[in-house]
């Protein structure tokens, strides 16, 4: 049985919408990444650089724990307002084992859980 999954995303939080058995269940992953205010001088350990190498550090480990709760789809939609959901695409593509996923992004704004689930039954032609 093949199983499709859908993502919301944006950098505060990705809500993940798998199907099964005709049942699309959604699960929320909260970041931890703070917001991203423009650089003003010297912060905590010094330079803009760092300051941009830390954040990047961040979102990647988000990406990674959002990946990490993909499981083995067969087909994946990406969703989101912003960055978030490219940024996430590209991290799919240097994965080992989901590069060869095939993956559709769009944009969108922000979605309830129950609009997610109607996106991604549209988006797979599923049922229910």
């Amino acid at each position: 049985m093949s199983q499709h999954v859908g993502i919301w995303i944006d950098h505060s939080r990705a809500v993940i919408a798998s199907s099964s058995a005709g049942q699309v269940t959604t699960r929320t992953l909260k970041s931890d990444v703070e917001g991203h205010p423009h650089y003003a001088g010297q912060q905590d350990g010094g330079g803009e650089k760092k300051y941009e190498e830390r954040h990047r550090a961040h979102l990647d480990r988000y990406y990674d724990d959002v990946i990490d709760q993909l499981g083995t789809p067969d087909a994946l939609l990406i969703l989101g307002p912003g960055e978030a959901k490219l940024e996430l695409q590209e991290r799919l593509r240097r994965s080992k084992t989901l590069a060869a996923l095939p993956v559709s992004v769009e944009a969108a704004d922000k979605l309830t859980d129950a609009q997610i689930v109607a996106k991604v039954k549209h988006h797979f032609q599923l049922k229910g």
